[in-house]
């Protein structure tokens, strides 16, 4: 396997790590600029517009907007069509993924000061919401129900899917799945169109507040594009995983948990980080062997080739320190106390602790979602879950005692600030 090999003690190591990392692809100028003009063409034209473009870029033939929208019968269709070992295993995911997001919602509360003044926080849900599940060669179902189960937790009262559907192909996988977790609207759209329509409506597509879910570089160029118009959850970046290890590890475990992230795509990051020199070339040599397996195995080639690595390092203490650096968006500690590393770990989307537990589980059905923050995000950003479906409203109720408290801070302040009604009306307040 032709794969990068650093080594901390290195003079040139901070700069090839750096170089390793600095690699997320730039938003192409022709890309921003086409998806510009569909944006402003939706905007202007509405349904027309969509329907040209779906049939475009879609190779299809819809003779209306209305033909666009999959009746709710269709979605359960699909559900019933699936294998029954894939039903069942969607539910369980189901019902993991709900548990673990129930816990993640955000409550009122008040408090009283010493003057009688009530402060608090209200918390709502978000009117309506647009998912964007990809579509085309691959189907995710599994990110039907991690963008959708979180934001019906949350109260949600209208999720609205758009996944393209080349040439008038669905997957009953995804459509199964959103009959599953309860979407409300499914349009058979894709790319910067379908997120046009979320962001401005249309006569047959509702406006949302809104957009969540992965796509392409139209997709993520659609979504920088409409941000202030609608919230969105991130401009989602190639897949990432970073392995902790230690020389006890299983080396063939460890290389399929470097491919799983590795065949996604080209762009994909996968890297390895241990103090044990041995166990890195066990690696390396497993991952030679079990390459065979994979059906993409030249897309997991490439990606390693390109942005792969394995990383020694002087002990696990810093082997964090680096993973800390990199921020990545799946970090797995494959050592035999991961609890005391963890400890050690700042930045990270997701952290997957002990050798039973690879990334894989986070992807489908562990619980804890899997649209994460990439591309060293991890620093600032957090996973999707509740809180990104809900909204909170600060209260503040006073009494007369405490408005004249109030009133005497604020007009003082205000002075200071050279705003004059803001201090003529805290002050109104002191003799009412």
């Amino acid at each position: 396997m032709n794969i990068a090999r650093l080594d901390t003690t290195s003079t040139d190591f901070d700069s090839r790590l750096e170089s390793l990392l600095d690699r997320a692809p730039e938003q192409d100028a022709r890309v921003a600029a086409t998806v510009v003009d569909i944006v402003a063409d939706v905007r202007k034209r509405g349904d027309a517009a969509l329907l040209e473009y779906t049939n475009r870029f879609d190779a299809s033939d819809w003779k209306s907007a209305q033909d666009l929208e999959l009746p709710k019968a269709v979605l359960e269709a699909a559900w019933v069509s699936l294998p029954l070992d894939l039903r069942r295993a969607l539910e369980q995911a189901y019902v993991r993924i709900r548990t673990y997001a129930e816990r993640q919602r955000l409550e009122d509360w008040e408090f009283s000061d010493v003057h009688g003044n009530r402060l608090g926080q209200r918390v709502t849900p978000l009117d309506r919401v647009g998912i964007y599940v990809p579509g085309g060669k691959a189907a995710y179902p599994s990110s039907v129900l991690m963008n959708t189960i979180p934001a019906k937790v949350a109260g949600v009262h209208e999720v609205v899917m758009m996944v393209p559907t080349p040439r008038g192909e669905t997957h009953a996988a995804v459509l199964g799945a959103a009959h599953l977790a309860g979407v409300d609207r499914v349009f058979r759209i894709g790319g910067a169109q379908a997120i046009a329509a979320l962001a401005w409506g249309t006569s047959t597509v509702p406006a949302v507040d809104k957009i969540v879910g992965p796509g392409n570089a139209y997709v993520a160029a659609a979504k920088r594009a409409v941000f202030g118009r609608v919230g969105i959850d991130s401009i989602a970046g190639p897949s990432e995983i970073v392995v902790i290890a230690d020389g006890d590890s299983d080396p063939r475990w460890l290389a399929m948990d470097l491919f799983s992230q590795a065949e996604h795509d080209e762009d994909a990051q996968s890297i390895l980080i241990s103090p044990d020199a041995d166990l890195l070339e066990r690696v390396a040599l497993a991952m030679d062997q079990r390459i065979a397996e994979l059906p993409r195995a030249d897309i997991v080639r490439a990606a390693l080739t390109d942005r792969g690595a394995l990383i020694r390092v002087r002990d696990l203490q810093q082997a964090a320190e680096i993973a800390n650096r990199i921020a990545p968006e799946h970090l797995e500690l494959a050592v035999a106390d991961p609890r005391a590393l963890v400890t050690h770990i700042r930045h990270a989307g997701a952290i997957f602790l002990g050798r039973y537990a690879p990334e894989a589980f986070g992807d489908y059905c562990a619980g804890p979602n899997h649209v994460l923050p990439t591309s060293r995000a991890a620093r600032f950003s957090n996973p999707l879950g509740v809180y990104e479906f809900q909204k909170r409203s600060s209260l503040i109720e006073c009494t007369p005692e405490g408005a004249r408290v109030l009133a005497g801070i604020a007009g003082v302040i205000a002075d200071a600030e050279g705003l004059q009604a803001h201090a003529a009306s805290a002050r109104d307040r002191l003799d009412p």
